[in-house]
Parts: C-alpha cells; sequence; structure tokens
C-alpha cells in the first residue's frame, strides 16, 4: 500500500477523533462535515466482501465498481465484488445467515430481510442519517428493509417494470394505442393472435423478478390478495378465481414456453423478434440499443404502465434491492461505511444515471436524477419506488410473506391453473393450502 493510502486510511478510522469527523467525511464523498454527518470509524485492517445479482445493464456494474474503488482509493479498505444469478441470490443469503458465514454484504431481494432480521445488523443510525439528508425514504423500500421499527438493510433501488411492446404490431392489430385497462389488454392478445402476428410472452416461471411481477399484477388488478390485513389468508377467493380465468385467457395468446421462461428469457425472445409484447425493465430497451443491428427493432419500441384493473388504480409489483449486513460480519462498521460512501450523492447518482433506468432509486431526492427526462421509454421507470405495491399485501410483512414469496406459491397457482395442471378453484385451493404453512407457523 502507498504512503498515500495509508495516511487517508489512518484519517478515516480515526486514530484522531477530530480528523475522522471533519477530514474523513469529505474523503467517503460527503457533503463538507456539518453536526447532522454521521460518522463512522472502520475497524483497523478491514476488508469486505460484497455479493450482488449479475447486472442486466452492464452501466449499472460498472458505474457500483468504480464507487467501489473510490472508496477503497479513500480509505485503504479493500472490497471484493461477487455475482450471483437472480434465482441464487435468495437462497444463497438464507444459507449465509443461518450458517454465519459468507459475505459480510449481500443484495437481497423483496422481504427477504424480514426472513432472518436477528441475523442483520441494525443500520437504522445510517438509515435515519441518510432519510434526513435526501428526502426520506420511499415507503414500500422502507418497509421491506425494516421490522420493529428498526431498519435492517438499507433499500438500494427499485427495479421498475413496464409493458414493453412494438408499436407496429400493436396498429396492425387493430389498435391506436396500447390499452390502458385488462380488458382491452386480453382483446389486443387476441388480435395480435388471431391475425398470426409476432404474439406476446410473460414469464410464468420462477422468476425472481418478471415471474413474480406478472403474477402479482394479475392477482392485484382483479381485487384478489394473498391475505388480509390481519394475515389471514385469503387467496382462495372468487376475485382470484376471475384473475385464474383471465390469465388462462392470455395465456392462449402467448408463444410457446413461457411456463418455463426465468428473468433472462423474455428479453432474449423480444430482442430476436420472437415475441412482441412483455413486461420487463428497461434492460431490454438498453440492450437493444447497443446494437446497431437493431436499430429498426429500437425505432419500434415503446413502453408504458400495466393495464389497471377493476380497482382503477396502477397496482404493480416492481423487484426492491436491498442491502444487508450480516451480524457475522468481522468489520460491521467497515462495511457501514462503505454502504454510507455509495449512497452520498457524488456515487449514487453516478450510479442511477449510469444504471440508464433501470434502478429506481430508494431515496426521494435522487428523483430529480436527469436520466429520468432523458428518454421517453423511461417515463413508466421513474416512479417504480413510489408506486409499488409490498409483496405481503394487505397483510404485515414478516417471515410469512418472505417465505411465501420465496416458494413461488402465487406464481406456481398461476401456472399451474394456465397451464391446465389443475382447475382455476383446485389451483387456488392449493395456494391456500402452501400459503397457510407459512402463515399458520
Amino acid at each position: 500500500m502507498t504512503k498515500l493510502n495509508l495516511t487517508r486510511r489512518q484519517v478515516v478510522r480515526g486514530t484522531a477523533g477530530l480528523a475522522a469527523g471533519a477530514v474523513g467525511s469529505r474523503l467517503l464523498g460527503m457533503k463538507p462535515a456539518a453536526a447532522q454527518d454521521l460518522k463512522i470509524t472502520p475497524e483497523e485492517g478491514a476488508s469486505l466482501r460484497v455479493t450482488r445479482w449479475s447486472p442486466f445493464v452492464a452501466g449499472d456494474e460498472t458505474a457500483w465498481l468504480a464507487n467501489t474503488k473510490k472508496f477503497t482509493e479513500a480509505t485503504g479498505i479493500e472490497v471484493r465484488i461477487d455475482k450471483e444469478s437472480w434465482e441464487d441470490i435468495r437462497p444463497k443469503a438464507a444459507v449465509a445467515a443461518n450458517v454465519g458465514s459468507g459475505p459480510d454484504i449481500m443484495w437481497v431481494w423483496f422481504d427477504d430481510p424480514q426472513q432472518y432480521p436477528d441475523k442483520l445488523l441494525d443500520v437504522t443510525d445510517l438509515a435515519e442519517y441518510l432519510g434526513n439528508k435526501y428526502g426520506g425514504w420511499y415507503d414500500g423500500p422502507k418497509s421491506y428493509a425494516t421490522r420493529e421499527g428498526k431498519f435492517v438493510g438499507l433499500p438500494i433501488a427499485t427495479i421498475g417494470n413496464a409493458m414493453v411492446y412494438r408499436k407496429s404490431i400493436v396498429e396492425k392489430a387493430g389498435f391506436k394505442e396500447f390499452p390502458k385497462d385488462t380488458e382491452g389488454f386480453l382483446a389486443l392478445c387476441q388480435a395480435i393472435k388471431g391475425k398470426g402476428l409476432t404474439g406476446a410472452g410473460f414469464t410464468h416461471g420462477h422468476g425472481v423478478g418478471d415471474g413474480n411481477n406478472y403474477a402479482h399484477w394479475l392477482l392485484w388488478s382483479h381485487g384478489g390478495q394473498m391475505v388480509d390485513e390481519s394475515g389471514k389468508v385469503t387467496i382462495n377467493s372468487p376475485e382470484t378465481i376471475d384473475a385464474l380465468k383471465y390469465a388462462a385467457e392470455l395465456y392462449k395468446t402467448f408463444v410457446p414456453g413461457t411456463e418455463s421462461w426465468l428473468d433472462v428469457n423474455n428479453n432474449r425472445a423480444f430482442l430476436a423478434n420472437q415475441v412482441s409484447v412483455i413486461a420487463n425493465g428497461v434492460s431490454v430497451y438498453y440492450a437493444a440499443r447497443k446494437d446497431p443491428a437493431l436499430a429498426e427493432l429500437v425505432a419500434d419500441m415503446a413502453s408504458t404502465n400495466l393495464p389497471v384493473g377493476k380497482s382503477g388504480k396502477d397496482i404493480e409489483l416492481h423487484q426492491v434491492t436491498t442491502a444487508v449486513i450480516f451480524k457475522y460480519s468481522k468489520y460491521p462498521n467497515a462495511a457501514k461505511a462503505y454502504l454510507q460512501f455509495m449512497f452520498e450523492q457524488p456515487q449514487m447518482d453516478a450510479w442511477i444515471e449510469s444504471s440508464s433506468a433501470y434502478c429506481c432509486q430508494a431515496l426521494k431526492s435522487y428523483a430529480s436524477n436527469k436520466i429520468w427526462t432523458a428518454d421517453p421509454f423511461f417515463a413508466p421507470y421513474s416512479k417504480a419506488s413510489d408506486t409499488l405495491r409490498t409483496n405481503g399485501y394487505a397483510g404485515p410483512l414478516g417471515p410469512a410473506s418472505a417465505g411465501v414469496m420465496a416458494d413461488y406459491v402465487l406464481v406456481d397457482m398461476f401456472a399451474e391453473a394456465v397451464t391446465g395442471q389443475r382447475s382455476p378453484e383446485d389451483a387456488a385451493a392449493r395456494a391456500e393450502q402452501r400459503a397457510k404453512r407459512y402463515y399458520s407457523a
């Protein structure tokens, strides 16, 4: 290590408390030291391991790694970044939490922190500091990261979900614009199928993002819910049966194979002109723009929020990712200092912008990031953190809601019904039985 890095390291670690507070905060990319600034002194000799999900947008990873390098240069703390597939994050995080060994920090999904809150470091002081400084946390992401009034993680971002479609296909199907309600949407998909055009495709497989987003939208748009406000399982309801019957009619218009799709499949199918309507993050648009051979496709792409059902409101899940620090970490203060650095404006603004509208901010001040007005295609994604509904609706978040989602109870219910494995009534009854195992535990 160079003398310069060693000096920075000593400053930040606060062998002199005054230097750590006044100078260290500036080195960590923060605003000039003030009374409200949070001062964290990392442990001597600290190093960190961070596990995140594999990126769909290269700019996200590039910017995160660049910011991490800045942190290391400022503190001397080495940070190793590992990646896992989206589907592997949830089980591997659970193993790390329960075994007590693995990365110091991990990016997890939805209400995963509710499955093992006692294994996670309380970061309330850091969360409140960031919330006070940057306009507050959006309610949805905050609810995933808090347990009994304490933050057990920091919400990093919401991965927005929207309808992505070929304008020319919608027009050829006889529609001047993309339908805004569920009835019109079904009519569009049926018209596309009936005219022999490139069809629609939505994930009925165990896609952490796309599978869950689609299934929850189907349920909520028809007024169904997994549980009521008290946590009583209510999935076996007339509203759910209506949703299942609607989903079965939609499925008849799909391209083959969607029952086994994961999060990567609809992107690939759309870019290969095998499907014309999907529900996806902005990543598919980003990938198309990178390829000069797809310029014609890019010009024909558009996005919009998912159609509105009986509620009359935009009701969408969107996947939320939260950074958690495991209690077993040998360097909890270093881990907190790292997250503080990454959430400060110079780093967070650069990351959100580089993510090309893929990662919607969890702190309200970052809604002013210039990426959101850079392209009309980004509009449906810009308010994902503000409009999302949490997966445990309408009950409280906790181990039960997290377990039901991790077990794909809702996703499987729809897959069973649309493929004919079970009748809508039997699929709902089975989902009820599975959910009760968690909510009665």
